[in-house]
């Protein structure tokens, strides 16, 4: 115990303020700052070893913002077109191109799970066919402009998801002679459809009904005769094909059984 006594005892510590001003600054100096530190986030992999975690520059409004460009300039490409009636070559190629870029960021389309996405009035905005200046486009069809004082008025879609109707509905507007008004009229052409495929629908024709429209929208309906079976050309079966390629709560892109592209929106 006697050397233990022997052994020289330490200076009492003393930190005065200035150190204790120089040790907090030096103790800064070497820390990293706040602004160069960088977050690192670990994931436990199934073997139990840490690994970085994946990073993802994008974040998840990026697709649902694309599409909604891609919308724009698609309604873009086909406004001021007539629903396709003023469309040139170079006008189609520009509405399938903007078609073709919506359709391919969004998917493909499976009505078998969100076949109530079909159900309502759809007004149609843009029709390929109706470059043809007929109003069957590649269908026969009554022709427009000169030829016949035919105007076509707005065109919609009427779906019952219930009951499998489908029903186009068109305005026209037939001219008379003067000093006769012309004559407003709605046809409704009834047809009922199956769902064939996961986006793919098959209509059958049912029958036509026009009503009147205007100062002689007190007449009664009258339903148009079919056109019996041997009568009907070869290419007018009463039936048709058509895919939807892009459905959401207010526009739907279908492309026909022989290639028309048309654009509807919800009315």
């Amino acid at each position: 115990m006697a050397s233990l006594n022997l052994l020289p005892h330490p200076p009492p510590f003393s930190f005065s303020s200035s150190s204790f001003h120089r040790f907090r600054c030096n103790t800064l100096l070497l820390a990293p700052k706040l602004s160069q530190r960088r977050p690192s986030f670990l994931v436990k992999s199934a073997v139990g070893v840490a690994e970085p975690a994946a990073y993802s520059s994008g974040y998840a409004g990026d697709t649902s913002d694309s599409i909604s460009s891609l919308k724009l300039n698609l309604l873009s490409a086909v406004s001021g077109l007539n629903r396709g009636l003023a469309a040139n070559e170079d006008d189609l190629r520009k509405a399938d191109g903007a078609a073709k870029e919506l359709e391919a960021a969004a998917g493909l389309v499976d009505l078998s799970d969100g076949l109530d996405k079909l159900q309502g009035r759809w007004k149609l905005i843009y029709s390929s066919a109706f470059s043809s200046r007929t109003l069957g486009g590649s269908r026969p069809g009554p022709p427009i402009g000169r030829l016949l004082p035919i105007t076509l008025g707005q065109v919609f879609q009427r779906i019952d998801i219930l009951s499998k109707d489908f029903d186009n509905i068109v305005e026209l507007q037939l001219g008379a002679p003067w000093p006769l008004p012309p004559l407003e009229v709605t046809a409704t052409l009834a047809h009922k459809f199956e769902l064939i495929g996961s986006s793919k629908i098959k209509i059958v024709f049912e029958k036509t009904t026009v009503k009147t429209a205007g100062n002689l929208a007190q007449l009664p309906p009258l339903e148009v005769p079919r056109i019996p079976d041997a009568l009907r050309p070869s290419s007018n079966t009463g039936s048709g094909e058509f895919e939807v390629t892009y459905l959401d709560s207010d526009t739907r892109i279908t492309r026909g059984d022989r290639g028309e592209l048309r654009v509807f929106v919800i009315s």
